[in-house]
């Protein structure tokens, strides 16, 4: 004997399986994962810019070399050859703002995860907006001091490409923590 279906078996389980209530509370729910989803995007996008400019090197780039936070780097004589940065306390302060920059971002998304688990509802995520602004401020800085204090030793040595990804996540790291204050954990 086959299987016989109830007649309205499309309507109830095919067709049309939630309420409008219920359709309302899903459309309400994946509004949230998918807000919740872009702001953990951003903020990975945000300690990845930040990880890449402090590690690249080329903060200043010229015709026959580079300069970045940690190294000197000129080619001559077909050779690649490297000396550590300057000691001067200018660069070690780029240096150390850098590093607390990617710290204070990462310790943020942690806290953002830790928060979202532990959060009670309707609790905002201050504690992750505070370090991610935090973070944006030591990049900003940074680039600041590194701007300013730079050596323009008469070369036609121009910013490169680290010293632009550290402009670039300053603004989104600050608007990442400004999305965290208004953010609230909902059901």
């Amino acid at each position: 004997m086959p299987l016989q279906l109830p007649s309205n078996f499309w309507n109830i389980w095919i067709w049309k399986p939630f309420s409008r209530k219920q359709t309302s509370h899903l459309f309400i729910y994946l509004k949230m994962l998918l807000i919740l989803l872009g702001v953990l995007i951003l903020h990975l996008i945000i300690l990845i810019l930040l990880l890449v400019s402090t590690a690249a090197n080329a903060w200043t780039v010229e015709g026959s070399g580079n300069t970045d936070l940690w190294y000197n780097c000129q080619t001559t004589n077909g050779g690649y050859h490297c000396k550590p940065a300057s000691n001067e306390d200018w660069i070690q302060a780029v240096q150390a703002l850098m590093i607390l920059s990617v710290l204070f971002c990462f310790f943020s998304l942690i806290a953002f995860v830790y928060q979202l688990f532990r959060l009670v509802k309707g609790g905002r995520f201050f504690f992750t907006a505070i370090f991610q602004i935090l973070a944006s401020l030591f990049v900003m800085c940074a680039a600041i001091i590194y701007t300013v204090m730079s050596p323009d030793d008469g070369t036609a040595s121009v910013f490169g490409y680290a010293y632009i990804l550290a402009w670039v996540a300053f603004p989104l790291s600050l608007i990442s923590g400004l999305i965290y204050i208004v953010l609230r954990k909902k059901e």
